[in-house]
């Protein structure tokens, strides 16, 4: 028996097929026309195909937190105040992320003079300076980020905030709405926050139906500025 073909679970709703777990399919059930798929849901298929093998190129799934699904929808900070807002901010716990390594991490956001919001991400290993805009001014806290003029603004939502102690901060991307990747930061003023400041901003994204359970500390120690 000739294997030529497999359909994840997921997918298998679209086909006939006696197992409802794996489908398999042989060259006799072809010669009988016992398979039979449009044109439309093998191109759906294969851009399935191509979309996850392609992450799996680019992002270190060990790095990455990956859900089944479409994103979460959380609620972001009501009557967001950019201004109040602005300046630096240093991260405390963030979800793995494959471009935020090393120690000492901060960000600093600050207004250009055609309103876009100037982005700089810094630690000891590397610097990276991005573009953010409000995309909708009636949920200003939904802001989108671009670290290249070759990327769409990603989401950078302001969950929540009271901008002199901390923020959360979230993104999500999702792949045709069969799987997403998130990312969540925990910033603060300082250096560091109580612990028991940490356990209290988890609970908000957990009530979100945001996974932090991988969040993991940066290292805010022996940087310059103090520890």
């Amino acid at each position: 028996m000739a294997l030529v073909s497999y359909v994840p679970k997921y997918l298998t709703h679209k086909f006939p097929a006696t197992s409802r777990n794996l489908l398999f399919v042989t060259d006799s059930d072809l010669r009988a026309g016992e398979f039979q798929a449009d044109s439309r849901t093998v191109s759906t298929m294969k851009r399935v195909v191509v979309w996850m093998f392609s992450l799996t190129l680019v992002i270190p799934v060990s790095s990455q937190v990956f859900h089944w699904g479409p994103c979460p929808t959380p609620m972001v900070q009501p009557n967001f105040e950019l201004n109040r807002y602005l300046g630096k901010w240093y991260e405390i716990e963030k979800l793995p992320a494959t471009y935020e390594k090393g120690t000492c991490i901060e960000t600093n956001y600050s207004l250009r003079p055609d309103k876009t919001i100037r982005v700089v991400i810094k630690g000891k290993v590397r610097t990276a300076e991005g573009t953010a805009i409000i995309q909708n001014q009636r949920e200003p806290a939904k802001l989108g980020v671009s670290f290249s003029y070759f990327t769409p603004y990603s989401p950078h939502w302001v969950l929540s905030t009271d901008y002199d102690s901390m923020s959360l901060l979230y993104s999500c991307t999702e792949v045709l709405r069969l799987f997403h990747v998130d990312y969540a930061w925990i910033l603060s003023r300082s250096r560091s926050l109580p612990p028991e400041t940490i356990y209290h901003a988890k609970e908000v994204f957990s009530r979100d139906n945001i996974d932090v359970s991988r969040m993991v500390p940066t290292d805010q120690h022996g940087c310059e500025g103090g520890a």
